[in-house]
């Protein structure tokens, strides 16, 4: 399967997950939602803070643009918040996968799906 199939089916596809994007741990992107412009930047940003949180928890994420709200970071993933919007990262040995939802969808759901997929993928060696 494709980096792209992974975002198209498995993360947006589930209609839990309204924008996605999976990006190597050296900030390349792999693939992503047409409509989720991540920058290279804020991609190196939030890579860099499943080393070290506390950067985005004092100043926030940027994503897009827009500023996120750390929430928390349990075990492999990140979760951050603007309004009833919000993002849930995981990250694997070689990629971090970045799940947007909206304002329609609710957060646990769409942490459920992305940490799923990145559970897989962990297995998988990736």
């Amino acid at each position: 399967m494709s980096w792209q199939a992974y975002v198209d089916d498995n993360l947006v596809g589930t209609g839990k997950v309204a924008k996605a994007a999976i990006f190597g741990l050296n900030g390349s992107l792999w693939a992503t939602s047409p409509d989720f412009a991540i920058s290279g930047e804020e991609a190196n940003k939030l890579i860099s803070a499943f080393k070290d949180v506390s950067d985005i928890a004092a100043n926030g994420l940027y994503l897009e643009g827009n500023k996120f709200v750390f929430l928390r970071n349990p075990d492999q993933s990140i979760y951050a918040r603007n309004g009833a919007t919000g993002i849930t990262a995981f990250k694997t040995s070689q990629a971090v996968l970045v799940g947007y939802y909206n304002e329609n969808q609710q957060a646990g759901n769409c942490n459920s799906v992305v940490e799923a997929l990145g559970t897989y993928l962990v297995g998988a060696g990736f």
